[in-house]
Parts: structure tokens; sequence; C-alpha cells
């Protein structure tokens, strides 16, 4: 028996999504307009970053011919090209269409984990208010609440600076929605009170759910200004659970030990998500990763989300930023790769795109890439796969579980 990591990189899609201009996303591509932006200078930012993209470590795991499955790069990650994959450990590489319907976190990573979603989520629509008066009425109500403001399709950090310093002096809290299904809630943690502001997502939540809306977060900030309004890591999803077993269930219900990084926990409606382990950054989620497969015991399934690539630099439309997350994520693969034990196999793939070059700030409908390593792999293209669920079907043979409903194991 042997152990299982997947690693999300929330966000790096690969474009090439067949569907894609259904969602209006046609010609997204978020690595590969990195690379042309990086390529030809619209990556540059002074003290940050310059020049071409350099992932030498996810070159050699074969991000660039998996992406080229997709949508072809017509340019190089760096001036030498893609390196040698066989210089660092035996991978198989390749890219991924979703089956679900849409492009928000959930149904990526249910389907990543053998789950497609095959309903339509609800969604809110492009008007202000965009909160139909019966849901926010009954939430004030309930929530004994001097009223609400936003009430519209926002990005989370431009309705923080646009609203927090009337929120901190009324006592409003900020509601807003986006492309995604979801229903969003910020509130300052030392005015309003982090708890209140839980319990508030709790009680909206069981009125968001027979909407099948997907999640409620809960988005705390602090500071006393707009100029230093920042988010917090007390960050809360209050998700609908998946609708089938995940492959998070069948490794659970057969014993095994499963950690879930970061995210993880609230996006599978803590399901299936064994010990949870909260982190910050990628710096912190990558260390929370060597730390538990430091202790992993034969036969365990580790899962993390990286979302800094999405919340920081893809919804915020900042190329140069998203290009050095990449390559600071990189840089840390090596002590990944130095962690891994003969027969452990680890995926990094993505859940969705979200294009710092597309207008807007929202996903984007991409394919995802596939890269499976591990010592002692043999590896090889692994080409289109039909669906995300391929992976957690993979997942699921190697660590010897049983059969998912979906997916087809690419060994």
């Amino acid at each position: 028996m042997s152990r299982s990591l997947l690693i999300i990189m929330d966000s790096v899609g690969v474009g090439g999504a067949p569907d894609a201009a259904e969602y209006g996303d046609a010609g997204s591509d978020t690595l590969g307009n990195i690379i042309r932006a990086c390529a030809s200078g619209r990556g540059d930012r002074a003290g940050l970053r310059s020049g071409p993209l350099r992932l030498p470590n996810l070159s050699a795991l074969g991000l660039e011919s998996a992406a080229e499955f997709a949508s072809p790069l017509t340019l190089p990650l760096s001036p030498t090209g893609r390196g040698d994959k066989e210089s660092v450990m035996g991978s198989y590489w390749g890219v991924a269409r979703e089956r679900s319907r849409g492009k928000d976190t959930p149904s990526g990573h249910w389907e990543i984990c053998g789950v497609p979603v095959t309903f339509e989520w609800g969604y809110f629509p492009h008007t202000i208010p965009c909160f139909p008066k019966a849901l926010t009425d009954e939430l004030i109500a309930r929530c004994k609440l001097p009223g609400l403001l936003g009430n519209k399709h926002a990005s989370g950090t431009d309705i923080i600076a646009e609203l927090g310093a009337e929120h901190m002096v009324s006592g409003k809290p900020i509601v807003y929605t986006s492309a995604d299904s979801v229903f969003q809630i910020a509130a300052h943690e030392r005015t309003f009170g982090l708890q209140r502001l839980y319990d508030m997502c709790e009680a909206a939540f069981t009125l968001t759910a027979p909407r099948n809306i997907g999640r409620v977060i809960a988005r705390p900030f602090v500071g006393d200004a707009p100029a230093n309004f920042q988010r917090t890591a007390n960050r809360r999803d209050f998700a609908i659970p998946p609708p089938a077993p995940t492959l998070l269930d069948v490794a659970a219900a057969a014993g095994r030990e499963v950690v879930s990084i970061g995210k993880i926990g609230d996006i599978f409606a803590h399901r299936g998500t064994g010990r949870i382990v909260k982190a910050s950054g990628h710096p912190a989620l990558m260390e929370a990763t060597l730390e538990t497969l430091s202790t992993l015991k034969d036969g365990g399934l580790a899962i993390v989300n990286f979302v800094d690539f999405d919340m920081l630099f893809g919804h915020r439309r900042d190329v140069a930023g998203y290009a050095d997350a990449l390559e600071k994520f990189d840089a840390m693969l090596p002590r990944l790769f130095a962690a891994l034990q003969p027969g452990d196999l680890a995926i990094i793939t993505a859940d969705h795109g979200n294009d710092p070059t597309a207008p807007g700030t929202d996903h984007t409908r991409e394919c995802v890439p596939v890269l499976a390593f591990g010592p002692g792999i043999a590896g090889g293209p692994i080409g289109i796969r039909e669906t995300f669920a391929d992976i957690g079907q993979t997942i699921a043979k190697h660590l010897g579980l049983p059969q998912l409903a979906h997916g087809k194991a690419w060994t």
C-alpha cells in the first residue's frame, strides 16, 4: 500500500475548454496568457518580477506538454524551453475537461474527487439589488440587523474598500455575490464580531440552500480605513455537501487517514474530510503539506488547495502577481519532491481557470493540467481526459480503494 497527495492550484487553467464560448470565456487561457504577457513585458512589476515566466520544476513534470493538449502555448515558459522531466522524477502529464455545468470551486473539486455536478446551481442576477427582498428581509429579521450594505455583484476587496467604513459606523454587514453560486458577507472582526458574522452566515445558509446556492462565505476583515482594510484568514464557507460519495468519503469509509489542508474542509462541507489543517498563504500551505507528508500513514490521502492564485491574483486581474505566485510555488516543489516516499502518488491539477488577462473578475471555463508523479513512476502522456473525475479514479486505484462511480484511471 502507498500514499496519495492531491494538490489543487486554484484557478490555474490551461485554456482549450470546448464549451468556453457558452460561458462567455472564448480565448481564456490562464497559463498561456500569463506566459504571453510575461514574454511581452506585461507581466513585469518593479520590485516583484520581470521577464519570461520561469517554472522549471512544473515544466520538468510536463506542464507545457500537458497544456498544449488543450491550447497551443506558442511561447515557452522560459528561454530554455521545457526542460527534462526525468531530471525530477517520473510523471504522467495531460489535461482534463470539466463535465460539470459551471466554473465554480465546489463543482471543480467535487468532480476531481469523482462526483461531477449534473444539476444547475442557483445564481443571483446582475441587478442592484441582486438578492430577493424576501431573502434579505428575513435575514435582517433573524439576525436583528439594522440593515444591509452592498447587495450587488462585486469584487470582495473592492466592496470592502467602498463600504467598509460605512459598515463600521452603521453596523450593517456588507452582502454581495459573484458569477459563482455564492452569497458572501463581509464584516469587521472587531466592530461587528467574528462569531456574530459566522452566526449570520449560518442563518443565511438556511435561507439560500433551498435556492440551490452553493455556498455562503464569511469574509471577515480588519483595519480602520479603506487604505488599510485587509481580509483575514478567518474566512469560513458554509457549503451544500456533495450529492454523492466523493473520493474523500470512500477513503474515510475504508478507514484510511484523510488530511484536508487549507479550505478543503469547507469545500466538501466537512464530509469525509478527516483531519482539518488550517493554513493561510502559499508558504504556510506548503509547510502544512510537508508536515502532513512527514506523518501520513501508509494508505493515507492528503488534499490541499493553494488558493492565492485565484483569490489574490486571478479575481483581481493581477498578471504580475499571478506570475510571481506561480514562480514562487514552483520554487517550493523540490522540497515536496524530497518528501515523497517510494510508492507515493502526487497529483497537481486545478479546479477551473481565472485568466488575469480576461475582462471582468470571474472564473473562466478552461481545461486543467494533470501532472501525476512520484518516485519510481514511469509516466508518459495521458492526453485529454474527458472528465476531472479521472483524477479521483486514478487515486482510488492507486490506494486500493473501491472504484468510484465516475472517471477512468489512466494506469
